[in-house]
Order: structure tokens, then C-alpha cells, then sequence
């Protein structure tokens, strides 16, 4: 027979139950790419019943993995939230579950007006309250033709499964 102890070690052991998210109708995998990269979409984490998206930096890239609105930052800006916003329906999350934004911009001096505009009335057309905690960071981006990358955190419940 186990004791308490040896119980809550196994427990305290067990593998976190987790997986890899993607949505090809907008995003292709990083593995995919000319340049082939070793990372994830997003990874899903499974927690009693309290679910944590981590979604990795996402740009203003398409269904090809090409980069798209090349020059045009407002552009790019909409169609990063887009495709962060088709990853988390992926899961049955929306912007509502959002915890965290870490935002990199190539040149803030010169856009972080412009990314402050279009996040703002993005949130507000959602209804966004609480906002997001979030960072923004001036970064060299992985493509030298991208001028945003987000990478946001989302939690929620999940119902309870029948047994």
C-alpha cells in the first residue's frame, strides 16, 4: 500500500499534460520554412482543469509562411493579431483569455504610435477589460522585412471531464 508521501511523489513526478497548437488556415509551421526553425505555434498545458496557451512570437506571416505587408507596419500589425487571434480559436480561446502580450517592434521610436492605435482599438473593439499585462520591446526581428512580433500568454478553465 502507498503512503500519503509516496503518493504526492508521484504526483509532484507526473508528467504535465501538454501539446503542440497550430492553425494552418493562417499560419504554416516554423519547420515548414526555407530556413527550417525548431519551434512550436504554441504549446497547450493542461492543468486540472486551468488551461495556459503560450503562444510563440507571431508575425504578420501567411498560410505559406511567407512574410506579408512588407513596409506597411499597420498592416502587418492587423494581420499579427489576426493570426494570434485564429491560433487561440484553434483552442477555444479568444482575446478574452489573454493574460500577457510581449510585444517586439523593430524601430519603436518610429512605430510604437501607430502599434499603440491599432492595439488600442483592436482591445476596445473586443471589450477588452481587463487589458492585457504586456511589454514592449524594441528587437531585431528574425526576418529583416518584419516590423511586429507578439507573443502572448493565455489561461481559462476547462470544464470538468465525465468520468
Amino acid at each position: 500500500m502507498n503512503t500519503v508521501a509516496e503518493l504526492l511523489a508521484d504526483i509532484a513526478h507526473a508528467p504535465v499534460e501538454r501539446r503542440a497548437i497550430t492553425n494552418h488556415s493562417v499560419l504554416n509551421e516554423a519547420y515548414a520554412y526555407a530556413k527550417p526553425s525548431s519551434f512550436s505555434r504554441g504549446m497547450r498545458i493542461d492543468l486540472n482543469g486551468l488551461t495556459i496557451l503560450l503562444i510563440s512570437g507571431t508575425a504578420s506571416i501567411d498560410e505559406n509562411g511567407r512574410s506579408v505587408h512588407i513596409g506597411d507596419f499597420r498592416a502587418q500589425m492587423r494581420r499579427t493579431l489576426a493570426n494570434i487571434t485564429a491560433l487561440l480559436a484553434s483552442e477555444g480561446a479568444t482575446w478574452h483569455d489573454i493574460v500577457r502580450t510581449s510585444c517586439y517592434l523593430r524601430d519603436i521610436d518610429r512605430d510604437y504610435e501607430a502599434f499603440n492605435e491599432e492595439r488600442t482599438t483592436f482591445y476596445r473593439e473586443l471589450g477588452l477589460d481587463p487589458l492585457p499585462a504586456s511589454t514592449g520591446i524594441q528587437a531585431k526581428l528574425c526576418r529583416p522585412e518584419l516590423l511586429v512580433e507578439i507573443e502572448a500568454i493565455a489561461m481559462f478553465r476547462t470544464p470538468k471531464r465525465e468520468e
